[in-house]
């Protein structure tokens, strides 16, 4: 009888799957070239407006925008300034499809006092008048339709040079992100257009060593900004050689609370944040590099978060996607890349990993992670020579 058991208890092990077996690893897809829209020295940034791409950048030193198809057709261009230099560096789509960009411009000309000496130009030949990136310190906001028309161009003139780096719109107004620079400045700062077209008074975060990324609107009509600082903010002292931060600033534009992601003797950098607060940065100690991704309740506190190995920028969309440079295995994904590669990944609610898709190798700059209604998620990234736009390959 004790062997009867014995060989029904080894039947038993041998038919039975092991509850320790490893999980199936996730297949990584590549994602599909849907089309090609400049070179990276031209092109800022891209947004979704219904089923076009709009292209924004700066060419030829002028800051432009321009309407392409899923085909890389071109629908529209518009040169959104005449000035010698101008830069068009953050866009945003309102709900009726018309396109908000933000940039720099310089600023008026001012006319020497006295009678100035005549230049040395004995052929008469046109020369143009020199502008700097130092000498664009104009906020510029201009509004196109769907159409590809001007529709309005709002600018509020600052002390010193401007970089906007991102946007958030909804019913009441623009809110404006970014750093600005100047010999004894290095800092980030926030500002509000309202629907009148007015601007708010600048709020200035930081003065030696800060920088603002992303920005998005809170369902109390606060804001949560996030970036990077290696000073003292609103109290809040440096804990590492660079703190990633995340700022909660008041519609009235006055900042409530501080939240430093620090690492010791290492440097940490929020790059994006999206409406459900799911963040994306980059965390460096050494000559180790990984990418970090959280997702914050309301009060920032942490419900999630991961590390890859890799380099930022990194992007999230909505609540569960992040794009990144990854250059290492994941435990959860068929992945080992032997060099750097951009990769989609996808979480569930929980954070879990669900899918992964990854452009092809050569595609080492990221411009950006988009969510398109048609088209699903929509990745932009960019070789040495050609911007490219993909998609998620669903054959």
């Amino acid at each position: 009888m004790k062997r009867l058991i014995a060989l029904f208890v080894i039947a038993f092990l041998v038919i039975t799957p092991s509850a320790q077996a490893a999980p199936k690893k996730i297949v990584v897809n590549p994602l599909k070239l849907l089309t090609t829209i400049g070179s990276p020295t031209e092109v800022s940034g891209v947004v979704v407006s219904g089923k076009n791409f709009i292209v924004f950048g700066t060419q030829n030193s002028k800051a432009y925008a321009r309407a392409v198809d899923s085909n890389g057709n071109e629908l529209w261009k518009l040169q959104l300034d005449q000035s010698q230099a101008s830069i068009a560096s953050a866009a945003v789509v309102d709900s009726v499809g018309d396109i908000w960009i933000a940039g720099a411009t310089p600023a008026p000309a001012v006319a020497p006092i006295g009678t100035p000496t005549a230049a040395i130009n004995p052929d008469n030949a046109n020369v143009p008048t020199s502008t700097f990136i130092g000498d664009l310190k104009v906020l510029t906001i201009w509004k196109i339709s769907s159409a590809g028309a001007l529709i309005s161009t709002n600018s509020l003139p600052t002390s010193n040079s401007i970089l906007p780096t991102s946007m958030a719109l909804d019913d009441s107004g623009l809110a404006i992100v970014g750093s600005i620079a100047g010999e004894k400045i290095n800092a980030g700062f926030i500002n509000f257009l309202n629907t009148s077209g007015l601007f708010s008074k600048t709020l200035q975060i930081g003065s030696a060593s800060t920088s603002i990324e992303s920005v998005t609107r809170n369902a109390d009509k606060t804001f949560t900004l996030v970036g990077s600082s290696g000073e003292t903010i609103a109290g809040k002292k440096l804990a590492g050689l660079i703190d990633g931060v995340i700022i909660k600033v008041t519609k009235s534009l006055k900042i409530t609370s501080v939240v430093r992601s620090s690492i010791s003797k290492g440097k940490r950098i929020w790059n994006s944040t999206t409406s459900s607060l799911l963040l994306g940065g980059e965390v460096v100690v050494g000559n180790k590099s990984e990418v970090a991704v959280t997702k914050f309740s309301s009060r920032y506190a942490p419900t999630w978060t991961h590390r890859f190995s890799g380099t930022g920028p990194a992007f999230t969309t909505g609540s569960t996607q992040l794009l990144f440079l990854s250059n290492g295995a994941i435990p959860e994904l068929a992945w080992n890349p032997k060099v750097s590669t951009a990769l989609l990944i996808t979480f569930n609610s929980k954070g879990v990993i669900s899918a992964a898709d990854n452009a092809p190798v050569g595609q080492g700059l990221l411009v950006g992670s988009l969510e398109s209604k048609d088209l699903g998620p929509v990745v932009v990234t960019s070789s040495a020579d050609l911007v490219s736009i993909f998609v998620r390959n669903t054959r």
